[in-house]
């Protein structure tokens, strides 16, 4: 079968309950993972997750069906998580239908989440009018539709959120529900609330909590490529790709990281960045949280050297809509390269 985005929430359950197939598609990548995540909490036994590549699957189309009709050490239930590019997962998916329905037996759940492909792919084709798939195709989301999600995850996690707030979290969190999840956990958190001991939130706490900036769901990574920090770049593009962050997303935080840094370098003109006064550093969207990271980034890059940034993340920009299937490969490449020329003040 085939939904929608916006129509998987309410048919999830019955769905987690009568099918074994099911295909995450559609440009809006987080809103895809995070309705996966939420699919494993509600399949009747999930078990133990056993996680194969897009490369893998495309390498051994067998292995899939493998894996999936075999259960654990202790003999517990499984599911088959696989996070892919475009149809890579097709022909293993393709044989997985095929020696079922040669009397191979029956196969634990596949979660595939599919990045750079739509509900027109060859996948989607394969799935969509079986019984015992679901294809769910999630389309870019709007600032109300995450705001309301995230009024919901508040209410799921015992605190309560205006639409004020909600939308600033939203905002904060460039539209990715991911993001937005982590702060709402965080907030919950600093406020001690939960679904039996409710508690409102306010623009004060978001505050509290540093929520102030969108930076936040990527600022650790950008850092550590701007600033150099050599040993910390390899575990960021690692969480990067563990969270599933949006690739072109996560390459427009370091673009206006980089631009803030003109505007500042501008401002400076010959002077020193201990020169700016409070009202020039709030002009400047500096938040205090970051400056000191600023700071050290603008050691790095002035002059020609910012200017080469400036074209690089163009061109990298380029490179990741050209070629969307090995975005996340292109987008780690860049940034180690960049952190490397970084690492030379």
């Amino acid at each position: 079968m085939k939904v929608k985005g916006n129509e998987f929430a309410a048919k999830a359950r019955g769905m987690a309950q009568d099918c074994a197939i099911f295909f995450f598609c559609g440009q809006d990548e987080a809103g895809a993972s995070a309705a996966a995540s939420d699919l494993v909490t509600m399949l009747p036994e999930p078990g133990e997750r056993v996680e194969i590549s897009g490369a893998d699957l495309k390498a051994d189309p067998a292995r899939l069906g493998d894996e999936a009709r075999s259960t654990s050490l202790f003999g517990d239930k499984r599911h088959i998580w696989c996070r892919v590019a475009g149809d890579e997962a097709h022909d293993a998916l393709q044989t997985l239908i095929q020696t079922g329905e040669a009397g191979a037996g029956e196969a634990c759940p596949v979660i595939v989440v599919a990045t750079s492909a739509t509900d027109k792919s060859r996948t989607a084709k394969l799935l969509e009018k079986r019984k015992d798939a679901v294809v769910a195709m999630f389309y870019p989301p709007d600032l109300r539709s995450v705001t309301q999600a995230v009024r919901g995850m508040g209410d799921a996690s015992g605190i309560r959120l205006d639409g004020a707030v909600a939308e600033r979290i939203a905002r904060a969190a460039n539209l990715d529900v991911r993001l937005a999840q982590s702060e709402v956990t965080k907030l919950a958190t600093y406020l001690d609330a939960s679904p039996q001991s409710p508690k409102p939130a306010t623009m004060e706490h978001l505050d509290a909590i540093g929520a102030a900036s969108e930076e936040d769901g990527f600022a650790s990574l950008v850092n550590a490529v701007l600033g150099g920090q050599a040993n910390r770049v390899g575990p960021e593009i690692a969480r990067m790709k563990q969270i599933g962050l949006n690739p072109v997303g996560t390459l427009l935080a370091f673009e206006r990281r980089a631009a803030q840094l003109a505007r500042i370098s501008a401002a400076l003109g010959n002077r020193r960045y201990q020169d700016l006064d409070k009202g020039q550093k709030a002009r400047l969207g500096i938040f205090w949280k970051e400056e000191r990271d600023i700071a050290e980034q603008l050691q790095r890059w002035r002059g020609p050297k910012l200017d080469r940034l400036t074209h690089g993340l163009t061109r990298l920009h380029r490179d990741l809509l050209t070629n969307s299937q090995a975005s996340e490969l292109l987008l780690a490449q860049g940034l180690t390269s960049i952190a490397q020329i970084a690492t030379r003040r």
